[in-house]
């Protein structure tokens, strides 16, 4: 008897050569599209190219239809205002600069579409993710970097538990997204060569701030920017325009260049700073999601990401009342509270945890402290 899948269909060149490939080897594959857009005005405003509004739905309906497999668009507008929405606008308003897609991928790629497959007797969901998902010898399932460095996608995925990775398929990680692509254009698929969506799928034009006010009963209130030793140096227009590393848009000028080094919600202050400024050796972390091992070993030596497009670099890790420090080789710029830290060894995904602190500013953050 077939393995029942469900392929979670964006609308893109990924998801649709996942369900071609498992249709190929061998699943029964239905095809579903998740209806995350609160109003018909964002679903239109997504119609350009978002990961889940009326454009993305009518390009997976024409790619189910191509391959041959049944497909359904599913609603999980509460899931994702619960679980995406408001924990971003919460996390702006705390000085912190989250990363929705990790949210998403948790509560409603994993969770909430997970729970509605195995209701549906399915085996598996799956997606067009760059990672692969293995099952380790201490009987644990990780997450492994693809075989496209560029596109691999595992950072955004650490937080995935064992039974959503038990039940979880990956088909695109033996494939680059050249030969992806190919294979789209191979099968005639309709979406051979849509171009990436790139932004954040609910704030199609980046406009954070003005997506929080929009929707929520926040106003961003003026403050001081301040130097690193609170001398005020101008005003700025709210605390949730800025994150840490920012120079641009300011809207200040100086004689140098000049950086956010934190965001102060407590003080409503953004402190600014000299390049040299923004690097730290410490971060602190909390939420940890262990995933290849239950927990670290104190003082464990693990190549850390602090963002998506960080290439990484070695620390060692301390773990106390949930609390992770991590204290690198070498400084790390712009260490950015909201943002995760995701631990690799051997290409595996070992875990991952919430930044909080910058280690120069741990007091601040309310930390009792780590070992280290």
């Amino acid at each position: 008897m077939k393995k029942r899948v469900i392929v979670g269909m964006s609308g893109g060149v990924d998801s649709s050569v996942a369900a071609w490939l498992l249709k190929e080897q061998g699943y029964e594959v239905i095809g579903v599209t998740m209806q995350i857009w609160q109003t018909m005005e964002q679903a239109v405003l997504e119609d350009e190219g978002g990961c889940c509004g009326l454009l993305a739905v009518e390009d997976a309906r024409r790619v189910a239809a191509a391959i041959g497999i049944p497909y359904y668009v599913m609603n999980f507008k509460d899931v994702f205002c619960e679980n995406v929405i408001e924990p971003f606008m919460e996390s702006y308003k705390r000085g912190q600069t989250p990363n929705p897609c990790i949210l998403c991928n948790r509560y409603v790629k994993w969770e909430a579409l997970l729970r509605r497959g195995l209701e549906l007797g399915a085996d598996y969901i799956a997606t067009g993710h760059y990672a692969k998902v293995c099952a380790l010898e201490n009987g644990r399932y990780a997450i492994e970097a693809s075989a496209d460095g560029a596109k691999d996608q595992t950072y955004a995925l650490y937080s995935l538990t064992q039974e959503q990775l038990s039940h979880t398929l990956m088909p695109l990680g033996e494939y680059t997204k050249e030969r992806v692509r190919k294979i789209a254009e191979e099968q005639g698929l309709p979406v051979a060569a849509k171009p990436d969506s790139q932004e954040i799928c609910f704030v199609p034009d980046d406009d954070y701030a003005g997506y929080i006010e929009k929707n929520s009963d926040y106003c961003a209130e003026p403050g001081n920017f301040v130097d690193v030793n609170g001398s005020v140096l101008g005003r700025h227009k709210g605390i949730i325009h800025y994150t840490v590393g920012q120079r641009k848009g300011l809207g200040i000028a100086f004689g140098e260049p000049m950086y956010v080094v934190r965001v102060c919600p407590e003080t409503n202050e953004v402190v600014l700073g000299k390049g040299d400024q923004v690097f730290s050796d410490t971060l602190y972390a909390s939420n940890i999601n262990y995933m290849a091992v239950d927990s670290f070993k104190e003082g464990e030596c693990l190549l850390a990401k602090i963002r998506y497009s960080h290439r990484g670099d070695y620390c060692r890790v301390y773990e106390k009342d949930g609390v992770l420090k991590c204290v690198f080789d070498k400084p790390q710029r712009a260490i950015t509270p909201g943002q995760a830290v995701v631990f690799y060894k051997d290409g595996v995904v070992y875990g991952g945890a919430t930044i909080i602190s910058d280690g120069r500013f741990v007091d601040a953050a309310g930390i009792g402290g780590a070992n280290g």
